[in-house]
């Protein structure tokens, strides 16, 4: 992470979470003059607040559903990481309107606040599931994004910087299947799998930091940025899993949960055909086209049919081996094979 955040102020909405922490993390690291953490959960800022023990922080209880409490930890800011969410699928599914109320109104509460501060830049965190959405969650995401853009489109020279990222699974994240997985081994019972051949970008939290940083040094108005990635089907991280451990587990096949997809895209041909190639990321710049359709009507994009979705199940997809390596470069499942005293790098 660049070192232009010395004497900056940041907020981080959510921050209590997997995202936050690593965050905050490197943000301290970079000399940041105030990082200001945004979340409903007590509890969870009191222990963040133990674990770092770091003058710089600050801690605001609130909710992004509501716009004073935003208003009050968005007051002269530099830069905004928006993580706050509702992220698990088959809870959003039981509450749709929950996921709108943070998920959709919530965004446009942080956009709206940061707007009249004066941010400088606000980074939104979304979703593969964003993209040809099946869920309430993915559906309430992909309307965040609509409300970021429309910022753009509506204050096309405004000084905050409005722009989305889009990743797949957060390896160990909170939440996620990987520490499932270990503490199943730990308690001797098989790895449970909804569908074995289901398939899914794998990124680390490290990853999605240098993400939002790459967001926040080339963003323009509107901008969606994703980084490019490998797949890997569930089938193959349980398994992966099982090896490094050198476990006698079986994989037990438990069914699809609710709304869950085969596969993921992080970018439709649609995005791609107006996306712009930057090596190891992807920058889609809004549709920013007007309301006045009928200039569009005899003049559409022909490119567009030349490009396929940026697609879990169509991407180079790793191996068993390659999975292992990547579960290797997780502190947290290095220390857990410590722990059991088993190998936690490879032999060379």
């Amino acid at each position: 992470m660049s070192s232009s955040y010395e004497g900056k102020r940041i907020l981080v909405t959510g921050g209590t979470g997997s995202f936050g922490h690593t965050v905050t993390e490197k943000l301290l690291e970079r000399g940041a003059d105030q990082i200001r953490i945004l979340s409903r959960d007590e509890t969870k800022q009191d222990l963040m607040r133990q674990e770092f023990s770091d003058s710089r922080l600050r801690f605001y209880v609130g909710d992004v559903r509501d716009y004073r409490s935003v208003e009050r930890a968005m007051r002269d800011v530099d830069f905004v990481f928006h993580a706050a969410a509702l992220k698990q699928v088959p809870s959003c599914e039981f509450f749709p309107m929950e996921a709108v109320k943070t998920n959709v109104l919530g965004s446009e509460n942080v956009v709206r606040a940061a707007d009249n501060a004066h941010v400088t830049s606000v980074v939104c965190l979304s979703t593969d599931k964003a993209v040809y959405p099946v869920n309430a969650m993915g559906m309430s995401k992909a309307l965040m994004e609509k409300v970021a853009h429309s910022y753009g489109l509506n204050n096309p020279e405004a000084e905050t910087t409005i722009s989305c990222v889009r990743y797949g699974n957060v390896m160990y994240s909170r939440g996620s299947v990987i520490p499932l997985f270990i503490q199943q081994l730990k308690l001797d019972r098989n790895l449970t799998v909804t569908n074995p051949d289901m398939t899914r970008f794998m990124m680390s939290l490290a990853d999605s930091v240098d993400l939002v940083e790459f967001a926040f040094h080339n963003a323009k108005q509107g901008d969606l940025f994703i980084r490019k990635a490998k797949s890997c089907t569930v089938g193959s991280l349980a398994q992966a899993v099982i090896n490094l451990f050198q476990s006698s587990a079986d994989v037990d096949v438990i069914g699809t949960r609710h709304a869950e997809k085969l596969s993921e895209a992080l970018a439709n041909r649609e995005e791609l055909a107006r996306a712009q190639d930057m090596g190891d990321y992807f920058r889609i710049q809004a549709d920013n086209r007007d309301l006045n359709y009928s200039i569009y009507v005899e003049h559409g994009n022909v490119a567009q049919a030349e490009y396929a979705d940026y697609d879990s199940h169509t991407v180079e997809r790793m191996t068993i081996s390659e999975v292992e390596d990547l579960l290797l470069t997780l502190p947290e499942v290095r220390a857990e094979l410590s722990a059991a005293g088993l190998p936690n790098k490879r032999a060379v």
